[in-house]
């Protein structure tokens, strides 16, 4: 992933397998999977935390490898039929988390440069996801604030 506000360059990460059926050693239903997507979102798991569980806890004890491919749907297509998605994108939380904890220490830690430069990256990068998925995924209204992202943390 190459890095947007620094000159470095991106760490290569590795790739998924590229298949297109789920293997046979995975053979668990795919109402089973959904149920149990559901049941940990309902326990405050975000989609990608889902994944991995499923991978390594997997469904009745057999590891689910790609959700996608052993039920046809992604974790969060299987959230949204349910109506258990979030109402913001699992990035665009997390981001916003991160400027809050960060204004956070900025307000006690006012000479802290470093980090007030952090704030602005970040919040920069709210700024260009939410517009990427304005009047998509989000509402075609919404502006980011600070008060927006509190908010939206103390409501979890």
């Amino acid at each position: 992933m190459a890095r947007m506000h620094t000159r470095r360059r991106g760490s290569s990460g590795s790739d998924k397998p590229a298949t297109d059926e789920n293997p046979e050693w995975s053979d668990v239903d795919a109402e089973d999977i959904e149920s149990r997507v559901v049941e940990l979102a309902e326990q405050g798991h975000d989609p990608s935390v889902i994944g991995l569980k499923l991978r390594d806890e997997g469904v009745k004890g057999v590891p689910v490898p790609d959700v996608k491919l052993a039920t046809g749907k992604k974790v969060t297509e299987i959230l949204e039929e349910h109506d258990a998605a979030s109402a913001y994108p699992e990035d665009l939380r997390k981001l916003m988390e991160r400027a809050v904890r960060l204004r956070e220490h900025m307000a006690e830690n006012g000479q802290d440069y470093q980090n007030k430069r952090s704030l602005q990256n970040t919040e920069s990068k709210i700024r260009r996801l939410a517009n990427y998925y304005r009047g998509d995924e989000i509402d075609e209204e919404f502006t980011y604030t600070y008060e927006l992202a509190a908010e939206l943390l103390d409501d979890e």
